[in-house]
């Protein structure tokens, strides 16, 4: 039963203590997405602010 058992119920693989959960990798892609968009931003805000003539980049691929 034992043998059966392990069989259909394989142990995971170890993972070491300090390596990052799935989660916590997808959080971490957040944060530097967002971020990165937030730069974004200030600079345009910026230019737009100093009066330079600045094209909006517009994501049509992104939804809500």
């Amino acid at each position: 039963m034992h043998e059966l058992s392990r069989r259909a119920f394989p142990e995971p693989p170890m993972v070491p203590d300090d390596a990052p959960t799935p989660i916590d990798q997808a959080r971490i892609q957040r944060r530097r997405q967002a971020a990165a968009t937030e730069a974004a931003a200030l600079r345009r805000a910026r230019d737009v602010k100093g009066g330079r003539n600045v094209a909006v980049p517009q994501r049509l691929d992104q939804t809500a």
